[in-house]
């Protein structure tokens, strides 16, 4: 049961506002619905709940209502966005640090992926917690077929989709990865608290995704020279580059999608992530006006 857990749900004018309003209710919990109607036209605000923007009307209300948690669903309702009681934003990574440590409770030694955008601090929490944490390339189709291939008990990415294999089906489904979520702050006890589940959690500074146009001929030229040019250092290469630097990491990937790099950047503090970022940029920068 839910009952006393207070949670924002916006639907964003999607379908996932046809049943988690309903679903929630019926286990207990007090519902605020924002844009719980479905209008193809999204009149509010576009259904991407991992961007900020998004989700600003969601954070307000979390805030005036005192409510626990605020959920956001995509337009088919497989993408979560979440925010704590602050109206503060869980970012994808620290959503995975919360189900991976309350899955590991139970299951020692399970697999955990995430992907090559994820913050450091989830994969050494995962092994923290006695998980065993595999990076993986960005894309949910790849990450599902991971999760199948390694029979991992989760795996996610920073666009929100997760996938659950404990407890269900292996597949990206918003509303229940919300109903797990609502589930572990109402067995962490009262007073009830989202905040509180990462409290331990180390905090990065990090940028968020940062994309520029390339073309699609050049991109993963590109990348292969950044493979190269950074040598030195150890890397991660399945999915692009991610270097690894003393105190964060970079991350260099041609997108799969459109024709364009995604660079993200990852430090202890804001002074070593301008370090980094500026090392990456000036390597890079040649890279492209050789290209």
């Amino acid at each position: 049961s839910l009952s006393g857990i207070k949670v924002v749900v916006d639907a964003g004018n999607g379908t996932g506002g046809l049943v988690a309003p309903k679903l929630l209710k019926l286990l207990g919990a007090e519902v605020v619905e924002l844009y719980c109607e479905p209008d193809g036209r999204f009149p509010n605000h576009h259904p991407d709940p991992v961007v900020e923007k998004n989700i600003a009307d969601l954070i307000a209300k979390v805030k005036k209502t005192k409510a626990h948690a605020g959920i956001g669903y995509d337009g088919d309702a497989d993408r979560i966005g979440a925010v704590d009681e602050e109206g503060e934003v869980i970012w994808g990574d620290r959503l995975m640090i919360i189900f991976a440590r309350d899955i590991l409770k139970e299951n020692k030694g399970a697999k955990i992926i995430g992907e090559v955008k994820c913050s450091q601090t989830l994969y050494d929490d995962i092994a923290a917690h006695g998980g065993v944490p595999i990076m993986w390339k960005t894309g949910h189709s790849l990450i599902k077929e991971k999760l199948k291939k390694e029979h991992a008990l989760l795996a996610g990415e920073m666009s929100g989709h997760l996938f659950f294999a404990d407890r269900y089906f292996g597949y990206d489904d918003a509303i229940y990865a919300s109903l797990r979520l609502l589930e572990i702050i109402k067995k962490a006890g009262q007073p009830y608290s989202t905040k509180a589940l990462l409290k331990d959690a180390p905090r990065m500074t990090s940028t968020p995704e940062i994309r520029f146009d390339c073309p699609d001929e050049i991109k993963f030229k590109i990348v292969d020279k950044a493979v190269e040019a950074f040598r030195e250092y150890p890397s991660v290469t399945i999915d692009g580059i991610r270097i690894k630097f003393d105190g964060g990491w970079a991350l260099i990937r041609a997108s799969n999608t459109q024709p364009a790099l995604v660079l993200r950047f990852e430090a202890g503090d804001e002074k070593r992530l301008k370090e980094i970022k500026s090392v990456v940029e000036e390597r890079l920068n040649k890279i492209i006006k050789e290209t």
